[in-house]
């Protein structure tokens, strides 16, 4: 076999969330580098640091929005009929 043709085992890597440092798969943090990176990232989501947000695809709940956009809309117009 030629040495360019030789299968390589390949390690997988990411950076740590926290502090962006290169972490190996087989480190025991993984994917974070330390129980330290670890805890801020907890702490994040724990105080809502982070959000996970996904658009409304259903049908019924995007109802439910428009009919409570269309009552916010027609109370100041019908507090301005009530003081005419």
């Amino acid at each position: 076999m030629e040495l360019g043709k030789m299968a390589r085992k390949r390690v997988q890597s990411l950076r740590c969330p926290t502090c962006r440092t290169i972490v190996l798969r087989t480190d025991a943090e993984f994917p974070f580098c330390s129980e330290r990176c670890r805890l801020i990232d907890l702490g994040k989501w724990a105080s809502g640091g982070y959000v996970v947000s996904t658009p409304i695809t259903d049908p019924e709940s995007m109802e439910n929005l428009s009919a409570e956009h269309k009552d916010s809309q027609q109370e100041p117009n019908q507090r301005e009929r009530r003081r005419q």
